[in-house]
């Protein structure tokens, strides 16, 4: 009996790995080839917000910031670490630094391993704060 529900037990978790797996594997999205329209929202200290549309072929929104000289920053061990923005440097003695988010979402990727669709709309905003 002992053994049964052990069994029963280790059949089960390997069906819900699995089904996690398709899942997280289903939700995944894949960068696309070709030309995207992107939009990036900066919204500076001040509060004052300006709107980039680009017209890219980039498959990473780094891509874009850079090709594009929109940001300044230093390559780290996650990617791009964003310290300047449309000519708006983060003041680390205020803890500012700059947050990307999409949709109003904050992306939990560096810039360079943020994926780009058609149509996507970032922001950029300074922030006060850690």
């Amino acid at each position: 009996m002992k053994k049964k529900i052990i069994a029963a037990a280790s059949v089960l978790i390997i069906f819900v790995c699995v089904l996690c797996a398709v899942l997280f594997m289903g939700n995944k999205k894949e960068t696309k080839e070709g030309t995207k329209k992107v939009s990036i929202e900066v919204v500076h200290g001040d509060g004052k917000a300006e709107t980039f549309e680009y017209n890219t072929e980039a498959e990473f929104l780094g891509e874009i910031l850079k090709e594009n000289e929109l940001v300044e920053g230093e390559e780290g061990e996650y990617g791009l670490f964003i310290t300047s923005v449309d000519g708006e440097k983060a003041d680390d003695t205020k803890e500012q630094w700059w947050c990307i988010t999409k949709g109003g979402a904050q992306v939990n990727t560096s810039a360079d391993k943020t994926s780009v669709q058609d149509g996507d709309k970032f922001e950029i905003t300074l922030k006060e704060g850690y």
